[in-house]
């Protein structure tokens, strides 16, 4: 399958729905953020191992939660898992590159996924860190987006989220059932909707799981 291909059945499965995120698929090759044995899958709608024991998450639930982000251009993202740096392109095709920060706790997968995203022609802040309490230096965010599953929303992501803005986050166990939710941040609190169930990697860290 290629790269147009994957975005029409993504589109007939209205896992995209909305022009910016087209665009941003169609735009952002994902073989240059797979790993060289798995290029032959690139545009299959599956997750792909890639280094460290993590993943590349299938273009269908990237796709889901872009969408029930509802992107568009100057909105601030906190991105929490920088992985590859694929999701952190489409982020910045539809926001642009200066209004999104991706922060990574592993050391080797933090350079690769600057690397792939530089290679890619994206000039995105990647910062080494415990994703789970944030990143306080560039908040308050309009968006702050997980790539890995927590426990519960971390309290420092409420802290560092702007009045009415949302979190975008799986939640759940560490190795079963999650559940993808998105968080909006109100004066009472937090209202969380559920858009069904997902699997990812845990999200380790002082206020995720314990690795």
């Amino acid at each position: 399958m290629d790269q147009s291909t994957l975005v029409s059945l993504l589109k007939r499965y209205r896992y995209i729905t909305s022009p910016d995120v087209e665009a941003a698929f169609l735009k952002v090759n994902r073989e240059e953020f797979i790993l060289p044995e798995y290029r032959n899958s690139a545009y299959a709608d599956t997750p792909l191992p890639i280094l460290c024991g993590q993943t590349i998450s299938a273009p269908s639930m990237i796709a889901i939660m872009l969408e029930v982000a509802c992107l568009r251009k100057c909105l601030s993202v906190l991105e929490i898992g920088c992985g590859s740096g694929y999701n952190a392109a489409l982020i910045a095709e539809i926001v642009g590159e200066d209004y999104i920060v991706t922060i990574e706790r592993i050391p080797e997968l933090a350079e690769w996924g600057k690397k792939n995203l530089e290679s890619a022609g994206y000039h995105v802040k990647v910062i080494g860190g415990d994703g789970t309490l944030g990143y306080p230096e560039g908040a308050p965010y309009d968006r702050i987006m997980s790539t890995a599953a927590a426990p519960r929303i971390p309290r420092p992501w409420m802290d560092q989220l702007r009045m009415e803005g949302l979190i975008i986050c799986p939640v759940g166990s560490k190795h079963w059932y999650q559940e993808l939710e998105v968080a909006r941040k109100t004066e009472e609190g937090l209202n969380i909707s559920h858009h069904g169930g997902c699997a990812f990697v845990p999200l380790i860290g002082e206020e995720g799981f314990r690795q």
